[in-house]
């Protein structure tokens, strides 16, 4: 909602620049995809070492 009114008021002021915005968001937000799916994985391989690396002491802690 709030990047509507942004957009909104963007309109209100500088129309081009409105308009430009939403025709490129879409074609920004593609290109950026794979960079996001990257660092999802990456996010995620992070946790699984850590879940690694933490699994004995919970193991051992359960007793």
């Amino acid at each position: 909602m709030i990047k509507f009114l942004l957009w909104m008021i963007l309109l209100v002021i500088c129309w081009p620049l409105a308009l430009a915005a939403l025709v490129l968001y879409p074609i920004i937000w593609l290109l950026l995809l794979p960079f996001r799916l990257v660092g999802l994985t990456i996010d995620a391989l992070f946790e699984f070492i850590k879940a690694l690396f933490l699994f004995p002491a919970r193991v051992l802690r359960g007793r």
